[in-house]
């Protein structure tokens, strides 16, 4: 199986992060929306260091665990809420998370606090909550994470598609406390070009010198439209169908039919 393809920091990526950090600072709710594929959940696991983070908060004990150095950092829970969800389940699971988070902290930091201290709810080493699929939650559930953030006074940010802010605006009690406003965009023709030759070396699509390689880049760049998840979807099928016909060189053919395998849909 073919690792996954290592992060690369991109202009959108850098404005998203700026964004958190503003939230986190602030203490505000935030909006983030941006059409799907663009990178939006890649962006939020990696400025939470979630995929490090994730394993020591699920499997939290008390005065056993400790927190890596990236939870110490960023302060930062990611939540995704299931597709059937009620307040009170994102309730309980927004709260185990963010006190979770906390306790880890604090015994990391204060490894000399009383049991009884650590055994408060919601402690302030949290900071931030991001909720991925934010369109998936009906308004008791909103309401749910709204009060989480009054009484936690964590920064809250709701990741959804576009037309999110326009459905919270419906809600005052809500939109009133959001303070900022983030619109993820696809790529730039520079950035994929960029993100290509960092993420796929091995297809040699950053050699300037090669008219064939320069074509197949530029195909790329033109059916993907910037798309991070499409991107992705395609160099899958780019690889498949070189390791079948014996390929070493990537060409704008290649690009076609790996095209052609594709349900891309709309974006």
């Amino acid at each position: 199986m073919r690792p996954a393809p290592e992060f690369v920091v991109t202009k959108q990526h850098r404005r998203f992060a700026e964004f958190c950090d503003a939230v986190r600072r602030d203490r505000y709710i935030g909006l983030c929306h941006g059409a799907p594929g663009v990178g939006k959940t890649l962006s939020a696991r990696h400025y939470s260091s979630w995929d490090t983070i994730a394993p020591v908060v699920e499997n939290f004990r008390f005065f056993e665990t400790v927190a890596p150095e990236s939870a110490i950092v960023s302060r930062t829970v990611f939540y995704t809420p299931k597709v059937h969800n009620t307040p009170r389940t994102v309730h309980q699971e927004v709260r185990s998370l963010h006190t979770r988070l906390s306790w880890a902290i604090e015994m990391t930091l204060h490894p000399d606090h009383e049991p009884e201290r650590l055994a408060q709810s919601d402690g302030p080493y949290t900071e931030l909550v991001i909720v991925d699929e934010a369109d998936r939650l009906k308004t008791p559930s909103l309401e749910a994470l709204r009060d989480h953030h009054d009484r936690t006074g964590a920064g809250l940010i709701l990741i959804g598609m576009p037309g999110i802010e326009r459905r919270l605006a419906r809600y005052p009690q809500l939109y009133s406390r959001v303070g900022f406003l983030h619109h993820y965009q696809p790529l730039s023709t520079d950035e994929q070009a960029f993100v290509l030759s960092r993420q796929w070396p091995d297809l040699g699509l950053d050699d300037t010198d090669d008219f064939t390689t320069g074509e197949a880049r530029a195909a790329i760049i033109r059916v993907t439209g910037g798309n991070f998840r499409l991107t992705a979807r395609l160099m899958a099928q780019i690889h498949r169908i070189m390791e079948i016909n014996k390929l070493s060189t990537v060409t704008s053919e290649v690009v076609d039919a790996a095209r052609e395998s594709l349900v891309i849909g709309i974006l």
